[in-house]
């Protein structure tokens, strides 16, 4: 297998602005190219083909590291570690299986830096509850998605509202947001530590072929997300399918008042099923996703 020392890495020396610059000389492979490759590899463990898989989607490492610009860690380490992430997609990549590499390194890649986020930072540590993961990566969306643009300490009705969208108490909600808040870059900020000032984070995110590959994959990546999650309802009786729709897959979500008549239950126990409702759905596509090689063995 090609190994980390064979590929163009980004330093504080050399300036991420010059790294991104370099791997833009790498082109993006056609699907039958890709295909070739990729059997060179499996059937005959050829190293040049590995590291033209690797190169060619070095663009997308950056590109899904960027999105973790606002953990306060270095972002040169980051992308390394998104890089080891697609070398070891590469690395088990099946393309008989029918999907693009781009589709299944996207897993791995936020797979590998999400492990070295978690490494990284003090307040997670072993033992920490999958719920309080979830919250640690996912409550600058849930506040966008809100529209909870305060500084400082969230009002007490967006704590609440993100503490059920995410199944965790109001005060890890607030502990988590006084820890993330006043962490992320600004999109103006320079690439490099170089002396280029030239070159922006919007500026590169802006780059054609970046965005062009990255939304391929995020395309395929969806549908391949959306067939896990029709798979994945079959573990779930009616009730549960219809009150987790209901909930969390309609653009306009039924109340649990509503529910709660409708089922002749209290609010509190149709929040009770769509809880576990979500829960086991999630476990499900999880294996499914295992079970096609999309993720790494538990």
């Amino acid at each position: 297998m090609t190994t980390y020392a064979n590929l163009p890495a980004p330093s504080p020396e050399q300036g991420l602005n010059r790294y991104l610059q370099e791997i833009r000389r790498f082109p993006m492979l056609e699907p039958e190219e890709e295909y070739m490759l990729a059997k060179r590899w499996v059937d005959h463990q050829d190293t040049e083909a590995a590291h033209t898989l690797v190169t060619s989607h070095l663009r997308l490492a950056a590109k899904i590291a960027m999105g973790y610009r606002g953990y306060g860690l270095p972002q040169a380490e980051v992308i390394s570690e998104a890089n080891v992430g697609l070398m070891q997609a590469v690395k088990r990549f099946d393309p008989e299986r029918g999907f693009r590499l781009a589709t299944y390194a996207m897993w791995w890649i936020r797979a590998a830096i999400q492990e070295y986020i978690l490494r990284s930072w003090s307040l997670v540590k072993l033992g920490t509850t999958s719920a309080q993961k979830k919250l640690f990566f996912n409550l600058r969306k849930a506040k966008a998605r809100i529209g909870a643009l305060e500084e400082g300490d969230l009002r007490p009705e967006n704590v609440a509202r993100i503490a059920h969208d995410l199944n965790v108490t109001e005060e890890e909600v607030v502990d988590m947001n006084r820890r993330l808040s006043g962490g992320d870059a600004s999109l103006n900020a320079t690439v490099g530590s170089d002396g280029d000032s030239s070159t922006q984070w919007q500026d590169w995110l802006e780059d054609e072929d970046a965005d062009q590959a990255t939304a391929y994959a995020e395309r395929d990546e969806l549908s391949a997300r959306r067939e896990l999650l029709v798979q994945a309802m079959d573990v779930l009786n009616d009730r549960e399918r219809d009150i987790l729709m209901q909930r969390r897959l309609e653009e306009n979500p039924v109340t649990l008042e509503e529910l709660s008549t409708r089922y002749d239950v209290s609010r509190e126990r149709i929040r009770q099923i769509e809880v576990r409702a979500f829960e086991k759905l999630q476990k499900r596509m999880r294996e499914l996703a295992r079970d096609r090689g999309l993720l790494p063995a538990a």
